[in-house]
């Protein structure tokens, strides 16, 4: 069986939006799902609107994707002269030739066929001129002007389009430069591409290529054109429907796995199930079940979905990710247990990595604040006894604190001061965290440890002393 190679061939105008990072997975999963090779082509010919800095935004996307490539990546300004090759060749075998009509006499042309109802094409003026190259010469392909060509797509069907509508359209500007369609197929023609699956905006541009495949002589790839993603107005995707980089859902607080579940999601099923592992993904994607609707982009729906992956990921996967977060509050870390030991506290109460971040921190403060209010409401003179006596009876405690420990603590400390659990658990929420609404106190004190936790727990009642004698 021959092997499959897809590919994704960006162009660096700007960042990675969704709609091109989904059209990446899907040739990423195919090609890794049949076991074939994945081909990444940086389309830079618009010298203009291309830049180094887009190239390194699109290798940023793909990086925290983990969508890798087994070829490339490859520049078409790069490959000048391998285009100019088979430009050469389509005009020695005749399906090429020079043209020297200017812009005005085109505009012309174009003006009078749609005055007589036709289309607003090039008319062949110099088709059969047989003229050679000139400073202002363009390179036109000669195309068909009877027949049809049939576009055979794995996704939305056949389609058939008449060579009568077809223009004889540029291939090469007179100052050298081949233009899309044409370098397209000289690249996956020349890359072994045999696989291309694409948004079906490209479609009109199937069967430009589909002739110049036949022309050099070149098999046929096999086509697929995804429907586009539109937001929830069923608009095509923009700016105005919020984020549309990649990069930005990452700095949001995205996990990589969750993100690309959401977007294979859009446009692609495998019965009712939604929530997959990148392994899943692999194991069960194929071009049969892309659907034919465009997607609808919802991103409470991507939230819910991170809030599963972040649920079900290792606290390690989690910890790589969320260190950058950190950083940016200050707060200077490792992976390791007890950041893991932190994690695992918030997972069930997070549904990005930001809102992780910003629960996470009195873990990692010398001195906490408390919030005014829940200080005021449970940090009073009736705490101080329960307070100061979980705080002997956990320093005599050895490491690591157990939970049937700390249970054991808490109920002699019941006991002693005749309280319920939640008027003791309260203040110490308060004295641990800052906070009133914390993860489960007895988990936090696990992570903390017998240090930390005494400390604060010192903290709380020298805090309630010094307001009561203020008071």
């Amino acid at each position: 069986m021959e092997t499959i190679v897809t590919r994704f061939a960006p162009s660096p105008t700007g960042y990675l939006h969704v709609g091109g990072a989904r059209t990446a997975l899907f040739n990423w999963l195919y090609s890794r799902h049949m076991n074939g090779k994945f081909v990444l082509r940086i389309e830079d010919t618009d010298r203009v609107r291309s830049t180094r800095e887009s190239v390194d935004a699109i290798f940023d996307a793909l990086k925290w994707l983990e969508i890798d490539w087994d070829e490339g990546p490859f520049f078409q300004s790069e490959r000048q002269e391998i285009y100019l090759k088979y430009v050469n060749q389509l005009i020695d075998t005749g399906n090429a030739y020079y043209c020297t009509c200017t812009p005005e006499q085109i505009d012309l042309m174009r003006k009078k066929a749609m005055e007589t109802g036709d289309k607003p094409k090039y008319d062949g003026t110099c088709r059969e001129k047989g003229l050679g190259k000139s400073d202002n010469a363009v390179v036109r392909f000669k195309a068909p002007v009877s027949g049809t060509t049939l576009v055979e797509d794995v996704i939305k069907g056949n389609i058939v389009f008449q060579n009568s509508e077809q223009d004889d359209f540029v291939i090469c500007r007179s100052n050298g430069t081949p233009t899309y369609n044409f370098v397209v197929v000289v690249d996956d023609m020349t890359m072994g591409i045999n696989t291309i699956i694409r948004g079906d905006d490209h479609v009109m541009n199937t069967p430009k290529q589909i002739l110049l495949y036949q022309a050099l002589g070149s098999k046929l790839p096999v086509f697929g054109h995804v429907p586009m993603v539109l937001g929830g107005d069923r608009a095509r995707l923009s700016k105005r429907h919020g984020a549309t980089s990649v990069t930005a859902y990452r700095d949001m607080g995205f996990l990589p796995d969750a993100f690309i579940n959401y977007l294979v999601r859009l446009g692609w099923s495998f019965g009712d199930q939604e929530f997959f592992t990148r392994d899943e993904l692999i194991e069960k994607f194929t071009l049969e079940n892309i659907g034919k609707s465009a997607g609808i982009f919802d991103q409470t729906k991507l939230t819910a979905l991170n809030a599963d992956h972040i649920k079900a990921a290792a606290p390690d996967t989690i910890s790589c990710h969320l260190i950058p977060f950190l950083k940016k509050e200050g707060i200077t870390t490792q992976p390791g247990d007890y950041l893991n030991g932190a994690i695992q506290t918030l997972v069930t109460r997070s549904k990005t990595l930001q809102e992780m971040s910003d629960g996470i921190g009195f873990y990692f403060s010398d001195d906490i604040e408390f919030d005014e209010k829940a200080a005021k409401k449970f940090l009073k003179p009736g705490a101080l006894g329960p307070i100061s006596m979980l705080e002997a009876k956990l320093s005599a405690l050895s490491e690591p604190f157990e939970e049937k420990e700390l249970e054991a603590v808490f109920k002699s400390v019941m006991d002693d001061t005749g309280l319920k659990l939640g008027k003791i658990a309260q203040p110490v929420r308060v004295a641990l965290t800052g906070t009133s609404v914390s993860p489960g106190i007895f988990e936090i004190i696990q992570v903390m440890g017998k240090t930390k936790v005494t400390k604060r727990l010192a903290a709380a009642v020298d805090y309630i002393n010094e307001r009561a004698s203020v008071e």
